[in-house]
């Protein structure tokens, strides 16, 4: 019953051209940075990434997009990197953007068989174009779609070898949405124990939504953006 995987090549091996994948993490934390470098090194294409941001130009999936593997995004910030803005710019990357409230309900009612649902957010702005609105008690609401992916890329800090996982402090962010959304879920930990181990009141992803496990080393944990006050 184990589900853990040894080689990181082997976890992402059956990720094809054209599939979609969403992708836990915010800004570059809690990023799956070593299943993102297998799938640069395996050269697929085409892609689909719903992700909250797209990283930076030399980390995260900025280095998807450097390789031209990028085919759509559906986020909601691409402000920190230049070549998500030239390749955006010069038609060869087509972008869906999604308000992160909205991105965040479409992932998670994606992970719970909801195929769509109804807010008011961005109502009247470009994101409503082309999309089914409907009144309710005299206030206008978008109708939004569930989003599953083909694969879900995750980062926890620690897991049991059935894929029960925990995620440490802001690392949390989108990554349990994105487990429980993706057909097959790959999951990149920094330390695996054998299960009965965790203790259930802290597991935070349960092991049903996981498939593979894999545990990475020498992560770099980057800050995005570095601000400090003159002394």
């Amino acid at each position: 019953m184990s589900k853990v995987y040894k080689s990181f090549v082997e976890a992402v091996s059956d990720i094809e051209d054209g599939n979609t994948l969403i992708v836990g993490g915010f800004g570059l934390s809690g990023i799956p940075e070593k299943s993102i470098e297998a799938l640069r090194e395996q050269g697929t294409k085409e892609l689909t990434v719903v992700s909250n941001n797209c990283g930076v130009d030399d980390g995260g999936l900025g280095i998807l997009l450097a390789n031209k593997q990028i085919k759509k995004m559906i986020s909601s910030y691409v402000g920190e990197n230049k070549i998500f803005e030239q390749q955006y710019l010069s038609g060869e990357l087509e972008v869906e953007l999604t308000p992160q409230g909205t991105l965040a309900e479409r992932i998670r009612a994606g992970g719970a068989g909801i195929p769509g649902f109804y807010t008011a957010t961005g109502v009247g702005t470009p994101i409503a174009e082309g999309k089914e609105t409907k009144d309710f008690n005299g206030k206008t609401y978008l109708l939004e779609e569930g989003i599953v992916g083909d694969f879900a890329l995750v980062k926890a800090w620690k897991a049991d070898t059935l894929g029960n996982l925990v995620y440490r402090k802001t690392a949390r962010n989108f990554n349990p949405l994105a487990a429980m959304a993706g057909k097959i879920t790959i999951a990149e930990v920094e330390e695996i124990v054998e299960a009965g181990e965790l203790d259930p009141n802290e597991i935070h992803t349960p092991g049903i939504y996981v498939q593979r496990v894999l545990q990475g080393t020498n992560y770099e944990k980057r800050i995005e953006r570095l601000t400090v006050a003159k002394a």
